[in-house]
């Protein structure tokens, strides 16, 4: 079982990259939960989502310490690093988080999500950027299983675009260990 918090400012992605994520774990036969939490403004304001992915029965969608955090930005780091299990996995995207002295009882790794995307020309899909890098950090997921899963989204909305794979996989080959 995964306790997994996606967090960011909104208009990040972070509450679609959950989604993204149940989508393609329930295609993998998983158990799934999805819960989001955002501010009045949307765009701007914080926003995050509560994500269990498990094999067993989900008891409650609602974490009381996590496995994941997947922070796209600093005060979402922030809010979520105390609650980590140890050996807890953090993924932060060094373009926005400036942290340095990360905790010694979780294992952190960072990718520069939002410079990668703006290099790519999908300046939106950091969000992807971001779950390249956990879903590789992880090992939750299989990579490649991942990304036919993430087009098999897109399709399905009639976005699908080759920019999002080609972020996806930026994240899950640029990741670094902080």
């Amino acid at each position: 079982m995964a306790d997994i918090i996606m967090a960011g400012f909104g208009g990040q992605g972070v509450l679609t990259a959950g989604k993204i994520l149940i989508d393609v774990a329930a295609r993998e036969g998983k158990n799934v939960s999805w819960t989001s939490s955002y501010g009045a403004e949307m765009r701007g304001g914080t926003a995050s989502c509560s994500v269990v992915i498990s094999d067993e029965e989900i008891g409650s969608p609602y974490p009381t310490k996590l496995d994941i955090l997947l922070a796209m930005n600093e005060p979402s780091y922030d809010k979520f690093i105390g609650s980590m299990r140890d050996g807890g996995l953090v993924i932060v995207n060094t373009s926005l988080v400036a942290k340095s002295g990360y905790p010694d009882n979780v294992r952190v790794y960072g990718v520069d999500a939002t410079d990668m995307a703006n290099a790519a020309g999908n300046g939106r899909a950091a969000n992807l950027v971001m779950l390249g890098a956990m879903i590789k950090a992880s090992g939750l997921l299989d990579v490649d299983r991942f990304g036919a899963g993430l087009d098999a989204y897109f399709d399905a909305k009639g976005k699908n675009t080759p920019k999002n794979a080609e972020c996806y996989r930026l994240g899950a080959t640029s990741l670094r260990e902080l």
